[in-house]
């Protein structure tokens, strides 16, 4: 007699698919709720917007659960890690296009300081609306998602281990983006808590923490899963970039909303106090966002392209360490000349000075990594643009601690030498490290045996240094004949000069900075055509050799 067939067992869905599932559902209805009490436009808007997206994000983890098979995903495949590179694609894509996004809003805000008419007294197109628009465009929108994008690669390479979790990966990526989504919309209709980096209200901040809580999560699992004894350099400081940024975040954005319905709320901290908080935590943005994170991507991907070890395993504790102590107290250097105590400033300015030196071993150790292979720089434009970076991050980090000494500050301080300062290093050593990274990871993560157009790559690097060069030299120019304006007196005891002189003294080197950016953009829209020529017709190899092991340190 013959046996029945044993009948298949019955897909059941996940408890992490139930929980975000549950999650998302909840947070629908929430939302809609909200948007139609709501007390303001904006609120209203957002409720309805955050409405939509968390329903699309629902019905695409239904047809995930519908379409996956009835097994779990192996970890292993023919004994090799069956790595979870969709995320990371996404990512990437998405770093891409915001990447121009917040270029071509950069470059429209630079034409406006230059030319005011192009406001058009339109309020949506204000400078005031598109500044912040423009900055969380390419510092968190862009160079976040290239942060999570390289992490999320880095770590499993690393690791030699999947990602934990199928959908929790996915969630931390789409969650990411919709909260740059929410928050760009904001800025437009004039949402903001006017605090520099952290100008996103009350409920997008809250959904930002619960997102990089479950980064955490995916980063800090996949290292305790490991299958290599050893932590790689890079891992350090990714998980020191992730944890910093989280404790930053919430004690600088504390505050009590108006209403659950109202997109308004006051911060925590009375004035004065609110100063040091925002510098004090919100300065560690640019210490570990802007340069622990991509410090990481240094230690990966330099080593990577050059196919040659990191230069000093023993520097590279030092210069993790020391980044780690040091910039930490490094805020209050921009509260000089502040109801503050001095001690405050004082404290800050020391600390930046002392923070130049590990900031430059760090730089000589992504230098010398190159020992045995400088002759990539003439051939690799990939590489080149890597190492540039690198030395773009040893400019910025020895004009930081300069310009945090009181005496410095006095001249420099609100002017355009700030501007400056900060686009040395978000164009040169953040910008050109991201450009870098995503040249990498474009052909690893499609199996492509190498990008569409090299030459194409060498356009972009010499095009955007040469709009950095522009950008840079007149706002460090323009900053400090503004400087020497503002302070200078006539014999009378009066000031010399109106502030509508300084304004025309400073309209050529707006003209220079606008095209020295728009040079930057082309630059990135070069790029992007590299990047989507690259995954539609490049040539096609085996994972293995698209994606080979790192170099150990």
């Amino acid at each position: 007699m013959a046996h029945a067939a044993t009948a298949p067992a019955p897909k059941m869905m996940t408890l992490e698919e139930g929980i975000y599932a549950a999650l998302l559902a909840v947070l629908a209805l929430a939302c809609l709720l909200i948007g139609g009490k709501a007390y303001d436009f904006p609120m209203s808007v957002h409720g309805v917007l955050g409405a939509i997206m968390a329903a699309i994000g629902l019905f695409a983890l239904m047809r995930h659960y519908i379409d996956r098979p009835v097994e779990p995903v192996p970890q292993m495949i023919d004994g090799l890690p069956n790595y979870n590179m969709g995320p990371v694609r996404f990512a990437t894509i998405a770093a891409v296009f915001w990447g121009v996004a917040g270029f071509l809003a950069g470059v429209y805000i630079a034409f406006q300081l230059a030319f005011p008419v192009l406001n058009f007294d339109l309020s949506y197109l204000s400078f005031g609306r598109l500044r912040p628009l423009h900055t969380s465009a390419v510092i968190f929108a862009f160079g976040g998602n290239v942060l999570i994008a390289s992490s999320m690669y880095v770590v499993q390479r690393t690791s030699r281990v999947r990602m934990p979790g199928e959908i929790t990966p996915w969630f931390v990526v789409l969650g990411y983006n919709a909260f740059i989504v929410i928050a760009a919309t904001g800025y437009l209709m004039g949402v903001t808590q006017s605090k520099e980096y952290a100008e996103p209200e009350w409920y997008a901040d809250i959904w930002l923490t619960v997102v990089w809580v479950m980064y955490l999560a995916v980063f800090a699992g996949t290292l305790m899963r490991r299958r290599e004894t050893h932590i790689y350099v890079a891992n350090w400081f990714y998980l020191a970039f992730i944890i910093t940024i989280a404790m930053l975040h919430v004690v600088n954005n504390l505050a009590l909303p108006v209403s659950v319905f109202s997109s308004k709320s006051y911060i925590l901290w009375p004035g004065v106090q609110d100063a040091m908080v925002q510098w004090w935590y919100g300065h560690n943005a640019v210490g570990f966002f802007l340069t622990a994170g991509f410090l990481a991507i240094m230690y990966y991907f330099v080593p990577k392209r050059a196919d040659r070890p990191v230069y000093s395993y023993r520097l590279s504790i030092v210069h993790f360490w020391a980044l780690i102590f040091l910039y930490i107290w490094a805020g209050p250097h921009h509260l000089h000349y502040t109801s503050l105590p001095q001690w405050a400033s004082t404290l800050g300015m020391t600390f930046s000075v002392i923070l130049w030196m590990p900031s430059w071993g760090g730089m000589i150790n992504g230098l010398m990594t190159l020992s045995g292979a400088w002759d990539k720089l003439r051939t690799d434009p990939v590489l080149r643009m890597l190492v540039v970076s690198v030395a773009f991050y040893g400019m910025s980090t020895f004009e930081g601690p300069l310009m945090s000494v009181r005496a410095v500050n006095s001249l420099s301080h609100y002017t355009d030498w700030t501007i400056g300062h900060v686009h040395s290093g978000a164009l040169g050593w953040v910008g050109f490290i991201s450009f870098g990274a995503i040249y990498c990871l474009v052909p690893w993560l499609w199996n492509k045996k190498e990008l569409y157009s090299l030459k194409l790559v060498n356009w972009h690097f010499w095009i955007a240094t040469i709009g950095i060069v522009l950008y840079i030299t007149s706002m460090w120019v323009s900053g400090i004949l503004q400087g020497l304006m503002w302070r200078a007196y006539n014999q009378l005891g009066f000031l010399e000069y109106s502030f509508i002189e300084t304004v025309e003294a400073m309209h050529p080197f707006y003209v220079i900075r606008a095209i020295g950016g728009l040079l930057f953009l082309i630059g990135g829209l070069i790029m992007a055509f590299n990047v989507w020529m690259t995954i539609r017709s490049g040539e096609a190899v085996d994972v293995e050799v698209a994606a080979p092991a790192p170099v150990a340190a």
